[in-house]
């Protein structure tokens, strides 16, 4: 592996697509470290730590997971790319129902590049709102939650304030935008995933570091044992090597394609498959389900007759489990249902010649995919959940750490993992393109191309 690493930079083209990446990359942290102005940055960060002390962050602590910290620091890019990624969900649901946007999706690359341009509009859209309501929140402060009243001073307070926190925030995430395009385009990988994962894996020295806090007992008596040790780092292996299966995952259904004769030439007569994956949905289900539930609580929470309704929907709660798990199963579905069309692949299927092997070609080939995704679909789903509960029952059972648990499950590992995996497929291509044994092989020259 390591002999595929030096190969990747012997190659000019992929070599100056990784340095591209990793100097964007760079630039994605200056812009989560910058500071906004107005805003006391250390009494942020103890509110933002006593949230996630007391129920995993909620809402704000994912939000500062994915946009490495930068909202615990209130800097330029505060917001993240959660806006993007936010406007670009509500486009792809809404091409699933809206004809206008479905015609556009199947007009090829201009098409898309219409689509696009209304996912950056819907963007701009998003991060006005929520930097007005990020400034509103700021202003009125937290308070009961030390340094929650000290975050705006009095003197700093109103449309001024709220004027430049809206303006800078915006600024940063269409600035976060255009580096993940770049990065699309010049570099290697996906970029906006790529800036998610890194902004992710920003926090992990702090994890390693409330990690060993709880076995070599800094500070006060230690938590864990050396046998809760060995437990933790087996379940990090496991669910590690869980997540990696469940991304990689898929059912292959046998195509074969009828032979033409056209002329002196012969067409088709091949056999291939179809990959279905068992986790179609990606970390989309997760997304949905803490965005929406986040909400019902957080209103609850302020009606005095219904607040300990809203107390036992708190993140981390067992009510809280039963109904993300319930609303990821659904959403996995959901999104299967809006996304996958097995009408239309059958009709594909036809027009080319195209056939399932004992399924009759039409509406008999659209019935079986339809059947077989929902069973693939169910199986994905579950593991899906119990991977996405898993960071909520050692925080709140076991004493684990928040910052530790949201890397042993959750949209955190399936983002750094399925993003990782793709980023490696990449480099691989580049390096079996120009005769370069790849990452799983011993990474030896097999021949030059000029």
């Amino acid at each position: 592996m390591l002999k595929a690493f030096l190969n990747a930079f012997k190659i000019p083209e992929l070599r100056q697509r990784i340095l591209f990446t990793l100097g964007l990359i760079f630039v994605c942290r200056l812009i989560a470290l910058v500071p906004s102005p107005g805003v006391n940055a250390a009494a942020l960060q103890m509110v933002i730590n006593s949230l996630a002390e007391q129920a995993g962050g909620g809402i704000m602590g994912m939000i500062d997971l994915f946009s490495g910290g930068a909202l615990g620091r209130c800097a330029v890019g505060a917001l993240g790319i959660m806006p993007y990624i936010s406007a670009s969900i509500i486009i792809q649901l809404m091409t699933a129902v809206i004809p206008q946007l479905e015609r556009l999706a199947r007009e090829g690359d201009t098409g898309r590049a219409k689509i696009t341009q209304y996912t950056r509009y819907l963007t701009l859209v998003i991060c006005l709102v929520q930097g007005f309501l990020l400034a509103l929140t700021l202003e009125q402060g937290f308070g009961g939650l030390p340094g929650g009243d000290q975050i705006v001073s009095p003197a700093m307070s109103g449309w001024g304030f709220r004027l430049l926190t809206v303006l800078t925030t915006t600024t940063g995430t269409m600035l976060l935008m255009w580096l993940g395009e770049q990065i699309t385009e010049r570099g290697i990988g996906n970029g906006i995933s790529i800036v998610i994962t890194i902004n992710i894996i920003s926090g992990l020295p702090a994890a390693v570091s409330a990690a060993v806090n709880l076995f070599s007992g800094v500070g006060g008596e230690a938590l864990f044992g050396p046998f809760e040790a060995i437990g933790l780092v087996a379940m990090v292996f496991l669910v590690t090597a869980g997540t990696v299966a469940l991304t990689e995952a898929l059912r292959k259904i046998p195509i074969h394609t009828t032979r033409r004769v056209v002329g002196k030439k012969v067409y088709g007569g091949q056999n291939t498959y179809m990959p279905l994956r068992i986790n179609y949905s990606g970390v989309m289900p997760i997304i949905f389900a803490s965005a929406i539930l986040v909400f019902p609580a957080a209103i609850l929470m302020k009606i005095p007759q219904t607040r300990d309704i809203g107390a036992m929907l708190q993140t981390g709660s067992v009510l809280y489990l039963a109904v993300f798990g319930a609303m990821i199963l659904f959403f996995s579905y959901f999104w299967v249902a809006t996304q996958f069309n097995p009408l239309q692949i059958a009709d594909d299927l036809k027009k080319s010649g195209g056939y399932i092997p004992g399924i009759r070609p039409g509406r008999p080939t659209a019935e079986f995919l339809d059947m077989t995704m929902t069973r693939l679909t169910l199986v994905g789903a579950l593991f899906l959940t119990v991977i996405s509960v898993l960071p909520g029952v050692l925080s709140q059972n076991f004493d684990v750490p928040a910052i530790v648990a949201d890397f042993m499950g959750g949209t955190s590992l399936l983002i750094i993992v399925g993003v990782t995996l793709d980023t490696v497929r990449q480099i691989e291509s580049h390096l079996v393109m120009r005769n370069y044994d790849g990452f799983l092989k011993r990474g030896k020259i097999r021949g030059r191309q000029g």
